[in-house]
């Protein structure tokens, strides 16, 4: 990768942000090497943005507008303004919680990737890892994928295990899923950034980047 230009990462955040802190810790180490360029959370007390202030990294809230479940109209177009000020080139979700539709993805194709609590396909949606307890599997985990147009179901490009524990409560079960979160996310955007990753489909695969 030339070093005239780093990958710009924009991140959007509704919760603490300890996996954006993961993911610029990698970039500061050059672990991933990229940059996060821009934080927006759709919370305007979220500590994401906290943790953002604290580490100087540009950030702001942008009002979601007034559905519970996703941005309006207003909003999207405001979202995809601010990243593009900011010639993002991956938008990174981190504990975002609306759904991403339409207009947002077709601004950036293929350029949006999430991180969800469970062993995707199994137990999508909410509170995942409350899911996996009550179904009683023995291993749950963590999937990195892309965003689509559809809740969770995008091209799976990593997933790590957790087991299940006899003595699991959806607390401590939800705690072991976010550590491993929080090394899967900066290994599997480092892949991206360095193009290891080849799409056909849903299937994906990975080979070395040409830089190693």
């Amino acid at each position: 990768m030339s070093e005239s230009k780093r990958t710009r990462l924009g991140v959007l955040g509704s919760g603490r942000g300890s996996t954006m802190v993961a993911l610029f810790e990698a970039c500061q180490a050059g672990t991933v090497p990229a940059e996060i360029a821009l934080v927006i959370s759709d919370v305007a007390d979220a500590g994401i943005l906290e943790r953002c202030r604290s580490r100087r990294i540009s950030c702001r809230h942008i009002a979601p507008g007034d559905f519970r479940t996703k941005l309006s109209e207003e909003a999207e177009q405001d979202f995809v303004q601010a990243l593009r000020s900011e010639a993002i080139d991956w938008v990174v979700l981190a504990g975002f919680m609306r759904i991403l539709k339409g207009n947002f993805l077709r601004a950036f194709p293929y350029r949006v990737v999430n991180i969800h609590p469970s062993l995707l396909p199994s137990f999508p949606g909410l509170t995942a890892w409350s899911q996996a307890l009550e179904y009683g599997v023995k291993v749950t985990g963590c999937t990195v994928h892309l965003v689509d147009q559809g809740m969770d179901t995008g091209p799976i490009l990593g997933q790590r295990t957790v087991p299940v524990l006899d003595g699991d409560t959806a607390e401590s079960l939800h705690e072991r899923i976010q550590q491993e979160e929080r090394k899967l996310y900066p290994e599997v955007i480092r892949g991206l950034v360095c193009g290891e990753f080849k799409i056909e489909g849903r299937r994906t695969t990975r080979c070395a980047s040409a830089d190693q």
